[in-house]
């Protein structure tokens, strides 16, 4: 096949490098200044520094040259990025993004801005990964998710192999909701395991969450997460699956995740522009959380780890506070 990755982040450098073992790859990204960087160190020194480029990879800051010919686009923008990015390819070529959340300023998710762009040969590749592990080689799986078959078994046919296993899916809204509300989860999840960890340190254990607490906070989350998502036509099997649990184990409780991160900074004592500062990434957990929240609320649908986590990333809680705000609830049936 011949692929176009466009956006040369962490997540889309991975899956170029992983491709071009067996593919014609091509790897773009806006600014030719990285392209030029990244062809002389053979390194995307900024986002996988560990992670040498394939010699048969492919760099172009040329976007007309990196899509010409192609059978597969892979979109690996951040979420602000791929309203124009999809406007700007081809119609016909089957295209999958790699972002997820929802696009500020107007609450939509991939598949909802796809659809008001008329784009129909389109899905999401999605699943518990971190790019690092995806770029070592190390053994991973994803879900491509489309209403087209052909969108998802193209991403099939690019990706899967012996270390990256690719499953399909024609859920790409509940792909989608897991996705996004995932790390708003994970910063609630940081913030137990932050919390836990200074309470360790000063020996003090009196209020302090434990490893249960952690467990009960993941377990609603992922109720939460599906509520969303049946009220916004996802299916409830997708969120028992890759991109719902899966993710949301991954991304809770994994070293590598920056939203978990930001949890954690939090309840070490940061504020937020602090956490955000020391984290040099992007969390896009702290930028979809009110929007989740938001769209929950429009639907009736009650997210309170949602509620709880915005409050805290708005400054009106404090981490401990939200999380005793959300083991104090009334009690309830559980399902």
């Amino acid at each position: 096949m011949k692929i176009a990755v466009l956006g040369a982040g962490a997540w889309g450098t991975a899956l170029a490098i992983q491709a071009a073992a067996r593919h014609a790859v091509t790897l773009w990204a806006r600014d030719p200044a990285q392209i030029a960087a990244m062809q002389r160190a053979r390194l995307n020194a900024r986002y996988l520094p560990e992670s040498p480029l394939p010699e048969a990879l492919k760099l172009s800051a040329h976007l007309d040259e990196a899509v010409a010919g192609a059978d597969l686009l892979i979109v690996g923008t951040p979420m602000a990025g791929l309203r124009a990015t999809l406007q700007a390819c081809p119609g016909a070529v089957p295209l999958l993004w790699l972002c997820k959340g929802f696009e500020a300023g107007t609450a939509r998710l991939g598949h909802e801005i796809a659809r008001e762009l008329g784009r129909r040969a389109v899905g999401v590749l999605s699943g518990p990964s971190f790019a690092q592990e995806v770029a070592r080689g190390q053994a991973t799986a994803l879900v491509a998710a489309s209403e087209e078959a052909a969108v998802a078994e193209a991403a099939v046919a690019a990706f899967h192999g012996e270390r990256l296993r690719v499953y399909t899916s024609t859920d790409p809204v509940g792909v989608e909701v897991g996705g996004a509300v995932k790390n708003v989860m994970a910063i609630a999840g940081g913030v137990a395991d932050g919390l836990r960890e200074r309470a360790q340190a000063q020996g003090d254990w009196s209020q302090a969450p434990g490893l249960n607490a952690r467990a009960a906070l993941l377990t609603r989350g992922l109720a939460e997460m599906t509520r969303l998502g049946l009220a916004l036509g996802g299916r409830a099997e997708t969120f028992l699956g890759l991109a719902g649990l899966g993710d949301l184990v991954l991304t809770a409780t994994g070293e590598l995740s920056r939203n978990r991160k930001v949890g954690l900074l939090l309840a070490q004592g940061l504020d937020l522009p602090a956490a955000l500062a020391q984290l040099g990434h992007v969390a896009e957990g702290v930028y979809s959380a009110r929007t989740v929240l938001e769209r929950g609320q429009g639907l009736g649908v009650e997210l309170p780890i949602t509620a709880a986590v915005v409050e805290m990333l708005e400054g009106r809680l404090t981490p401990a506070q939200a999380l005793n705000l959300l083991m104090a609830r009334e009690p309830r049936a559980e399902l």
